[in-house]
This record gives structure tokens, sequence and C-alpha cells, in this order.
């Protein structure tokens, strides 16, 4: 029998008085991330049962909103590429990264 083992992904998020995130860490030993500081954080969970996904959707209240449009392409990006290997619908992640060229166009996002 294959052993099995756990790995674990841990958000740790600083709040002020008003519930504000003001510092978002993050740490995934296995990947050798311990600590690190994070301006925002997308997460999104399967509910198989409920059949529908569960969200968080948090950023500081000091993210540029320059860095949060470069952020959101490049996770719609990264969603249209998982889509792609997770289905092997070649037409609609074709057509997922089609929007993902004409969102970086209109919001002005140069590519590094």
């Amino acid at each position: 029998m294959a052993k099995k083992m756990t790995s674990e992904i841990k958000i740790a998020v600083t709040v002020d008085e008003n519930n504000v995130p003001e510092a978002i860490n993050w740490t995934a030993k296995d990947g050798g991330i311990e600590n690190e500081d994070s301006k925002a954080v997308m997460l999104s969970v399967w509910d198989h049962k409920a059949q529908e996904s569960l969200r968080i959707d948090l950023w500081t209240k000091d993210m540029p909103v320059d860095e949060m449009k470069v952020f959101y392409h490049q996770t719609l990006v990264s969603m249209a590429r998982t889509f792609q290997r997770a289905t092997n619908d070649e037409k609609m992640s074709a057509t997922m990264l089609d929007f993902c060229d004409y969102f970086a166009e209109k919001l002005e996002i140069v590519k590094k």
C-alpha cells in the first residue's frame, strides 16, 4: 500500500479594527514557502455536495490597483490553462485565452 502524505497550505490575514486586511502571509512548507508576504489571495473550493464553488477573495488596503489588474489577468490566464488540462476542451480554453488577451489590451497591461 502506498504511503499517504498530507500537505498543508496556511494563509494568515491580519485585519484592522474594521476587519479590512492589512497583511496577508502564506506558508507552503512542501513548496519551500515560509511566511511570505502577499497583497492578495483568491481561493476557490468545490463543494461537491452543494455543487457550487466557495470563494475567498482578499486583498490588503495597500494593494495597488495596477497590480490588481495584472493579478486578475494572470489569474484568468491560469484558469483558462487549468480548464484545458482538466477538460481537454481546446476550443473553449482558446476562447478563454482570447478573452484574456482582450482583457489585457483593454486594461493596457504590458506583458513583462
